[in-house]
């Protein structure tokens, strides 16, 4: 099990109970952070609510320097496949700047967390973690993504990356990028076969033929009923 299924799992467990950013080196072009024009579009909300988001939105807390660290960060812990885009594609840094913005308690956590993580950088490699190559930037997260087994220096990295993989999973499989990856369908109507022959017989009942036809075929199981004005059964 590679890790994204192990932390596909992990989420589906506890429910139950675009654009590729690579690690950067001083060559390399830094990543860019999507915005969307309107945050978190195409879900139901009230007008309360979208005034809401439209005034968080609309707020500045995080810098450039920030959300491109944390676009790194997100692309390491949910990186894109061959098959699907990964954190940034749906872009999750925008989901998290926005949820720093309305959830305040958030905010110096991850500013904190992020100067740490770049005063760690340079004292290791005198550069900021996001112009480090990607295996230094993995290296480092080696260092302080296992909760239990981190050196006592390092534990303010073991808390921003906790934060950081916490919120990648929410805007990630809350996305439709997301959903997409779990198989999510949905709502979707079972399979009844009509009532069982024996028990129809022993109440001495029968299916008329036209009813069987309409409720009872699975190959129209999936098409939407009609009814005449009349309320008898069309389709």
């Amino acid at each position: 099990m590679d890790r994204r299924d192990s932390l596909k799992s992990i989420l589906v467990g506890s429910v139950a109970g675009g654009m590729l950013v690579t690690g950067c080196s001083p060559e390399t072009k830094e990543p860019e952070v999507q915005q969307p024009s309107e945050p978190f579009a195409g879900y139901g909300r009230t007008e309360p609510e979208k005034e809401h988001d439209r005034e968080v939105a609309a707020e500045i807390f995080l810098n450039e320097h920030e959300l491109e660290t944390i676009a790194v960060l997100c692309d390491i812990i949910l990186p894109p496949t061959a098959e699907i885009g990964g954190a940034v594609d749906a872009e999750v840094p925008a989901f998290i700047e926005f949820i720093v913005k309305d959830m305040p308690y958030h905010q110096m956590p991850v500013r904190g967390g992020l100067a740490w993580l770049d005063r760690h950088s340079n004292a290791l490699h005198n550069l900021e973690f996001k112009k480090l190559t990607k295996e230094q930037q993995l290296a480092i997260c080696d260092t302080i993504a296992y909760p239990g087994k981190t050196a006592p220096d390092l534990m303010p990295g073991e808390r921003l990356f906790t934060r950081m993989r916490n919120l990648t999973l929410t805007g990630y499989y809350t996305s439709e990028i997301g959903i997409k990856d779990l198989g999510y369908q949905g709502n979707r109507p079972g399979v009844w076969d009509g009532v069982p022959q024996d028990v129809l017989d022993q109440h001495g009942l029968s299916y008329d033929e036209e009813w069987l036809s309409k409720c009872v075929d699975q190959s129209t199981r999936m098409n939407i009923a009609e009814w005449d004005e009349d309320g008898n059964l069309i389709s």
